[in-house]
């Protein structure tokens, strides 16, 4: 029955650490919680941010494929075009990094 008598006073101090340890443990769920609801919602705008970008892109496509018809060919043609002859106006050589052998 001693024994028993000794167990008491370590029961009865181990309640408050048991209730601290408890609370702290909560707070650390709540923190957790807290800071994944944030990534989540960033990561939403993120993910919202993107899908806006494509369907801008999707609509520009759209737009360049149904109201200029399919001439996209001729018109990088023609930006490559221009782009020859402001290389030509600029003075420099366009095949630099050849030799020329004689």
């Amino acid at each position: 029955m001693g024994e028993i008598g000794v167990f008491i006073p370590i029961i009865a101090l181990m309640i408050p650490i048991v209730a601290i340890w408890t609370k702290h443990q909560q707070k650390l769920a709540e923190m957790h919680l807290h800071s994944t609801a944030e990534n989540s919602a960033e990561k939403a705008a993120q993910y919202a941010s993107r899908v806006q970008q494509l369907e801008d892109r999707v609509q520009v496509l759209e737009r360049i494929v149904t109201d200029r018809g399919y001439d996209v060919a001729t018109q990088i043609e023609a930006l490559r075009d221009s782009r020859r002859v402001e290389d030509a106006d600029s003075g420099v050589p366009m095949d630099f990094g050849r030799k020329e052998r004689a």
